[in-house]
């Protein structure tokens, strides 16, 4: 019986080794980890908070800081993006096109940009405004169930 007994303590204390180890290393990692999450969320990150990628563009948007159109340039909270050839500006909220110019400091924007090789932002598409909401073709007051007399 003291046998038995003594095999236990051993199962127990290499148990407590064990899990103790277990803890030690993912305390170990936590910092790491951490680290990394700070390094990504400093660089010139969108506006957005997570944002999705689309095609290998990432998403933006918020108030225009600065618009400079001799180094067309858009300035959207920190982010400075570059405008190009490629890129798509429109009106959301009638949907037409638009240029750099139409775009005013305070005026709410979104779109999507790549970074290019040299670490410059591109903006693909830029969207002025906010997008018109959709008018309902019924009035919501009447309803369609009434009987008529």
């Amino acid at each position: 019986m003291q046998h038995t007994h003594q095999k236990y303590k051993v199962k127990n204390h290499i148990a407590k080794i064990t899990a103790f180890g277990l803890v030690a290393a993912a305390l170990a990692l936590v910092p790491t980890v951490s680290r990394s999450q700070d390094a990504s969320s400093s660089t010139n990150a969108p506006t957005q908070t997570t944002p999705k990628k689309h095609h290998g563009a990432t998403p933006f948007h918020g108030k225009v800081v600065a618009v400079d159109t001799s180094a067309e340039t858009l300035t959207v909270g920190k982010l400075i993006l570059n405008i190009t050839s490629t890129t798509k500006i429109s009106n959301a909220t009638n949907g037409e096109p638009a240029v750099l110019s139409d775009i005013v400091v305070g005026e709410n924007v979104g779109g999507s940009y790549k970074k290019d090789a040299a670490g410059q932002l591109n903006a693909q598409t830029i969207h002025i405004g906010v997008k018109a909401k959709k008018k309902k073709t019924e009035d919501s007051s009447t309803s369609t169930n009434s009987v008529s007399n």
